[in-house]
């Protein structure tokens, strides 16, 4: 399978608000996303400008997923990944965490880490922060709402440039509380 990622530019408005209107995101803060508020999010530059950037994921030709890059004058950008339900489960989250961190750690020197979020029972995506050396960090309890009202646990993870440069994970300690055994 050939995955291509292409610059979106603000001329493919009308492709990015029927793309996000044409699917479901359940793992996002919005299942639906209407076609005006897309709009609206490609012109406030959410998806070009010096500090965001997003890629189509193509597969043969076709618009299978968006990658959005947030915060890239900052040393700790994040990002935004959807993959159209028709091409979910088949690996293409894992190699465009992959492309994106490299795309990051070669084209911005000044950063220094990539961080992402996403809900705990979101195991693929999970899975893709994995493939591409990221490392969780923090645990959220109660911290993503979904459309239907429940409140779901939030997991964020993160790639070091130093460990993407070396091709090793350095773990988070989370046994540094002090203090804590004496409850």
């Amino acid at each position: 399978m050939e995955i291509t990622y292409e610059p979106f530019e603000p001329a493919h408005a009308e492709r990015l608000a029927a793309f996000l209107s044409g699917d479901t995101w359940p793992f996002h803060g919005a299942d639906v996303v209407g076609e005006a508020e897309a709009r609206r999010w490609v012109a406030e530059g959410r998806y070009d400008g010096p500090d965001n950037r997003a890629f189509w994921i193509t597969v043969a030709g076709e618009r299978a997923g968006l990658i959005r890059l947030m915060d890239l004058c900052d040393p700790t950008p994040l990002f935004d990944l959807r993959i159209r339900a028709g091409y979910r489960g088949r690996g293409l989250g894992g190699a465009a965490v992959v492309w994106l961190t490299g795309y990051v750690f070669t084209g911005f020197p000044d950063v220094r880490r990539i961080e992402g979020t996403t809900r705990q029972d979101n195991a693929a995506m999970r899975r893709a922060f994995r493939r591409g050396g990221y490392v969780k960090e923090a645990h959220h309890r109660g911290a993503w709402p979904s459309s239907d009202g429940r409140l779901h646990d939030a997991v964020g993870y993160a790639v070091l440039r130093d460990d993407w440069i070396s091709g090793t994970t350095t773990p988070a300690d989370w046994d540094d509380e002090p203090g804590a055994g004496d409850r």
